[in-house]
């Protein structure tokens, strides 16, 4: 992990920065079904497919703007909070993660945002990979940064051991951003959210993913093991398998530098999609 403290206070700072504007990023909001949905976008789009940011469990869009600085700079970046999370509105029910599919699916429609590759962390890959799988047309392409759940540790204590495992090697500039979000959220939906989370067997949908797929893990993480990542990309018709240098579960975060230099040559690979 990079421990430069300047850099550190950088990230906290890009994480700390919504709803006001700054001069890369801007909060918008979209109507969808009723619910005004955030989004932190860039506010100069580069030519290209656009990459849209789904956020893990309990948190938001904060973490990911480390990482989503860096991919602006080459693509136009979307980075959504999911409705219940960050700065989106409550639902009024806790969703599970076809719901919250399907509310992406009204996001990017209404906002034109489609088709885009998607990146989902923790969480936010299994949000990512139901919405592939049902609305391909809408899919460039996946990036799985730190997938869940892993099959192999299918409880609640065990996930949770995995994660504190990793603690350590996260940026401690982190710690407030995600204690934010968590009491935003509020800890009935994180317990609930957890649970669907361990009910969606990810794994059953992998085969059926249609899009070229990046799966990525940190080398220093232990939420989504090597084993579990190698599983996923043959699952995967067209994985490809990525491991982040010195980097902990939340990458996008930690250390958004390590992962960026892996995830822009995929996209820019498969930056012209699949024929519609």
């Amino acid at each position: 992990m990079d421990w430069n403290w300047k850099r550190m206070r950088e990230r906290h700072r890009l994480a700390s920065g919504a709803p006001e504007p700054d001069e890369r990023f801007e909060s918008r909001w979209t109507s969808v079904d009723g619910i005004r949905m955030h989004c932190r976008a860039s506010r100069t789009d580069p030519p290209g497919p656009p990459v849209v940011l789904v956020h893990g469990m309990a948190v938001s869009h904060r973490y990911l703007m480390p990482l989503a600085a860096l991919l602006a700079d080459h693509h136009p970046v979307r980075v959504v909070d999911l409705p219940g999370f960050g700065l989106s509105e409550d639902p009024g029910r806790i969703e599970d993660v076809g719901a919250l599919a399907d509310r992406l699916v009204a996001w990017l429609r209404a906002t034109g945002t489609a088709p885009a590759a998607v990146l989902g962390n923790s969480f936010g890959c299994q949000v990512a990979v139901d919405l592939a799988v049902r609305h391909p047309d809408l899919v460039r392409s996946l990036v799985l940064v730190g997938p869940t759940m892993d099959p192999d540790a299918p409880t609640m204590p065990r996930q949770t051991l995995r994660w504190l495992r990793g603690l350590p090697h996260e940026d401690p500039s982190q710690l407030p951003v995600i204690l934010r979000d968590f009491c935003k959220a509020g800890p009935v939906r994180a317990w609930r959210t957890f649970r669907i989370a361990l009910d969606d067997h990810v794994e059953r949908k992998l085969p059926k993913v249609a899009v070229p797929t990046l799966v990525t893990r940190g080398a220093k993480e232990a939420v989504a093991p090597q084993r579990w990542v190698r599983e996923a990309v043959r699952l995967l018709p067209q994985g490809e398998m990525a491991v982040v240098p010195d980097s902990p579960h939340d990458a996008t975060y930690s250390t958004p530098k390590e992962l960026a230099a892996l995830v822009l040559p995929f996209l820019e690979r498969n930056a012209a999609g699949r024929p519609r």
